[in-house]
């Protein structure tokens, strides 16, 4: 059993099992196999927004709808091809009552919500939203708190990513999956 991530081979490729049976204290994603340390906790900003998010999402969805919002920590389990990947979204939203397991969500959520921070953007940039959008995550929101700005990317018919114009303060932003959430972005980013 493996309860230091220093006893860890950084070059190795690993499997959800082997995911699971790891004890240690260090929060970590497995991407297709490979293992990345996540940054120390979030700024207290960061945590904040992601407060207002859940507000938003668990309003809406506590009223009218059976999926189910979830925060991190909190595993997402996608799997395409033969290597295994393991996220801990800001955010998700999970419609489909049967990918949730105890330890977490096995498929794709319908909605994550990454924030971006200084040393994670380029994961949720690039490697997160190819990620997601081969997994079949229907809706990703990055929500940049440099720029105040929210970004929806949803799939079209041929399971390719369409994004959204950014969304600033002044402005409403709203889910397509989850019809009729609307947030205006002011609010996403008050302090």
């Amino acid at each position: 059993m493996i309860t230091n991530f220093d006893q860890l081979d950084l070059t190795k490729s690993y499997t959800y099992q082997d995911y699971l049976s790891w004890d240690f204290p260090e929060r970590v994603e497995l991407i297709l196999g490979k293992i990345f340390k996540m940054s120390p906790a979030p700024s207290r900003y960061h945590q904040r927004v992601s407060t207002n998010l859940m507000y938003f999402y668990n309003n809406f969805l506590w009223k009218s709808t059976s999926c189910e919002l979830f925060a991190a920590p909190f595993d997402v389990v996608l799997k395409k091809g033969n290597k295994s990947t393991v996220v801990q979204p800001d955010i998700c939203v999970v419609c489909d009552q049967s990918k949730l397991t105890q330890q977490g969500c096995e498929g794709a959520p319908d909605l994550i919500v990454e924030i971006l921070s200084p040393g994670n953007t380029r994961r949720e940039m690039k490697e997160k939203f190819e990620l997601y959008e081969k997994n079949g995550v229907q809706e990703y929101w990055m929500v940049d708190l440099g720029n105040k700005s929210v970004v929806v990317y949803r799939l079209n018919k041929e399971q390719k990513y369409f994004g959204s114009k950014p969304f600033v303060e002044g402005e409403v932003v709203e889910s397509k999956i989850l019809k009729g959430l609307k947030m205006d972005v002011a609010d996403v980013f008050r302090e």
